[in-house]
């Protein structure tokens, strides 16, 4: 059973066991001093890049990659590609990571040769405008599960606030989603690319400028060499369950690995001011786990960790887990881990308190 503390932004600490919150006793603690930990995590060079590891990431990556588009002409015009077809919607998946780590100047030391593999492994490997993911990544960075501000909490397929599909002004097919999404959550993950993908050229349509053509011309390349070597190695029908069966389970993958970061954490009104460390600390939540976890989720299992350094590389969240960890108790904003099952019942039980009009949304905030 997980066990962990996350403060209320009201002052009132709130133990967490296997993911419910349970009010107890009002507290009224000023933060610690975040610069004294920015110092420790830079003198003990945890902000530093790491192109060893970069190196062979990206190069075991592309390798598999196209390993993958290799074993599709080597199995050819079969329903056994199928089984290729889920391999690279790992892969994409994989290739997202990376993509995060470059958005958020991870790999390089230079903006431009981070926005390079950017584009790279976005725009022409994946088919995603790696441009409009960086800007709404930002904002998310900025105001986790804050209303109105966090792109990722508003309304959409999935409803993560009593406000923004319960409301009176909000009817029909949003309220229907809102108080059936416990059983939805996981299906309306298949969808997620589709809507990553119609969001990204919609952006780049509006944009009109050099970096949006160069974006659509890399994402044009994208889905022609895609689709024809899909068409040319099988039928038809064979092609379109392979492209399905390929966006279903990177659609699956990448929901399943952004989920557990936040979703059934507190959220904070549009209007609620806050420290930084307290904003980013109290609406994260870590995944436990050991390499295999840190493998298949990207890093992204450190939320915390990643959420208060965003720039550190992804090798050493893991190495600074300890330092950030006492940081976070010391100064009362908690710490919040579980598994990764844990993680998703608590995604699920706070769905569960929207439907019912029952989820809470914190109306003060504590700790400037």
């Amino acid at each position: 059973m997980a066990l962990g503390v996350a403060p209320d932004p009201g002052g009132a600490l709130r133990r967490i066991r296997g993911g419910e919150l349970v009010q107890t006793a009002t507290i009224d603690r000023a933060p610690g001093d975040f610069r004294v930990l920015a110092v420790q995590i830079r003198d003990a060079g945890l902000l530093d890049r790491r192109p060893g590891y970069y190196s062979v990431k990206i190069g075991l990556t592309i390798a598999a990659f196209a390993a993958g588009w290799a074993a599709l002409v080597v199995v050819g015009n079969s329903w056994a590609t199928l089984g290729v077809a889920a391999f690279l919607g790992v892969m994409f998946t994989q290739l997202g990571f990376l993509g995060h780590d470059a958005g958020h100047q991870q790999v390089f030391r230079s903006h431009r040769a981070n926005w390079l593999l950017g584009l790279a492994v976005g725009d022409a490997l994946i088919g995603m405008s790696f441009g409009w993911w960086v800007s709404k990544h930002n904002a998310h960075h900025a105001h986790p599960n804050q209303v109105d501000r966090d792109p990722d909490v508003g309304v959409g397929l999935a409803v993560f606030t009593s406000t923004d599909g319960l409301g009176g002004e909000h009817r029909g097919l949003t309220r229907l989603l809102a108080r059936s999404q416990v059983w939805l959550f996981f299906p309306l993950m298949l969808l997620r690319s589709a809507g990553l993908h119609a969001s990204g050229m919609k952006r780049l349509l509006r944009q009109r400028d050099r970096a949006a053509a160069v974006e659509g011309l890399l994402i044009a390349v994208h889905a022609a060499l895609y689709l024809t070597a899909v068409l040319w190695v099988l039928s038809p029908l064979k092609a379109l369950a392979f492209v399905v069966v390929q966006q279903a389970v990177f659609s699956l993958y990448l929901g399943c690995s952004f989920a557990p970061n936040h979703k059934g954490m507190p959220i904070i009104e549009g209007d609620a001011e806050m420290s930084f460390a307290r904003r980013q600390v109290i609406t994260a939540r870590n995944v436990t786990g050991g390499r295999f976890t840190t493998l298949m989720l990207g890093g992204l299992n450190y939320q915390i960790e990643h959420h208060l350094f965003p720039m550190m590389p992804r090798p050493n969240l893991a190495r600074a887990q300890s330092i950030i960890r006492a940081f976070c108790i010391e100064s009362d904003l908690g710490y919040c881990e579980d598994s990764l099952v844990g993680s998703y019942r608590q995604a699920v039980r706070h769905l569960r308190a929207v439907a019912a009009g029952t989820a809470l949304v914190p109306r003060s905030a504590a700790g400037s």
